[in-house]
């Protein structure tokens, strides 16, 4: 078998990306205590992951202080072949804290996708949205299947080195 070009991985890796409706979300605290959780996104325009926020949530602080941030989609367990294998995507990102006209239009869209809950968060006070710009990451399909991201669109840089 042929192996797969960059454009065919590339497009693999997005693929498997827009199947979620949601992302694992790992942050720092300022003391450097890692902070894990997950929570609904969706892509803006620019295929930026966003998210939307409370301050209740250890994740708003971290990145208000700390804009660095790692997101983690990962494959279904129950279809693993093997867990060491598992499908996923990491990517590393900075998180950029979207106002204005910008962050309306993403919260209408969001409004449309995940409905009255997010008519109600949107009237709290406390919530931020978040867009993560995505610098790098990786796409693992299985053992030996494992490439270098970068970019929003995922733009395969090449095999990924250990």
């Amino acid at each position: 078998m042929d192996d797969p070009d960059n454009e065919q991985i590339q497009a693999e890796a997005r693929a498997f990306r827009d199947r979620f409706r949601t992302l694992m979300l790992a942050t720092c605290t300022p003391d450097g205590k890692p902070e894990a959780s997950l929570a609904p996104f969706l892509l803006d325009d620019q295929e930026r992951p966003c998210v939307y926020l409370s301050e209740l949530a250890a994740h708003t602080a971290n990145l208000l202080a700390n804009p660095r941030a790692s997101l983690l989609f990962a494959g279904d367990e129950a279809e693993a072949h093997n867990p060491f294998a598992r499908q996923r995507l990491t990517l590393h990102c900075r998180a950029l804290e979207l106002q204005g006209e910008k962050a309306e239009k993403i919260l209408n869209e969001m409004e449309k996708a995940f409905g009255e809950t997010v008519a109600l968060l949107r009237a709290l006070p406390d919530f931020h949205l978040f867009a993560f710009e995505v610098e790098e990451g990786s796409y693992i399909k299985g053992f030996g299947q494992a490439w270098a991201l970068e970019g929003n669109r995922l733009d395969v840089s090449g095999l990924r080195r250990g």
